[in-house]
């Protein structure tokens, strides 16, 4: 089967924010735990280290990318088990990320969110956001992890389209 992006793009004033939703039937706790244990974020992202509290900064191992290379993470919010903001800068820009979770009859939803002040190579990161989460739904069901080529190129004219 192949992936289909499923990002929307929402614009407020200079600023957009990218949106990506994963559904999953599993409590809140569960889904949180995915996305904020260090064994199980290796599964589908990479692990990490360090102290996770607010106005710390974590080390992750991109473990999917080339050479799997760490970074460093700002926690700036987390509420658990509904929402995580982090941040970062490298050779690439600035990355403001959240990670948003809300639960109703034993579905959760998890709404992902790269913030913008800049679209420039949207084209080119939002194929891999959806890589990530399909990675993770991945992870919490047991099927076959996905191919990053089925994702990019091919899903980069869509990201770009979402800028005009």
């Amino acid at each position: 089967m192949t992936p289909r992006p499923t990002a929307q793009l929402l614009r407020k004033d200079a600023e957009s924010d990218l949106v990506l939703t994963r559904t999953f039937r599993a409590p809140i706790e569960d889904v949180w735990a995915s996305v904020t244990e260090s064994e199980r974020t290796a599964r589908w992202f990479g692990p990490w280290e360090g102290d996770p509290a607010p106005g710390r900064t974590i080390k992750v191992q991109m473990a999917y990318e080339d050479q799997s290379p760490w970074m460093d993470l700002l926690i700036d919010a987390c509420e658990p088990p509904r929402r995580l903001a982090v941040s970062a800068t490298d050779e690439h820009g600035e990355w403001r990320l959240e990670l948003k979770l809300t639960e109703s009859g034993g579905t959760t939803q998890l709404e992902f969110v790269q913030h913008f002040d800049s679209l420039d190579g949207i084209g080119d990161v939002g194929p891999g956001w959806e890589y990530y989460l399909d990675m993770l739904v991945a992870a919490r069901d047991g099927s076959p992890k996905p191919d990053f080529d089925d994702y990019y190129p091919a899903m980069k004219p869509y990201f770009e389209g979402l800028s005009d």
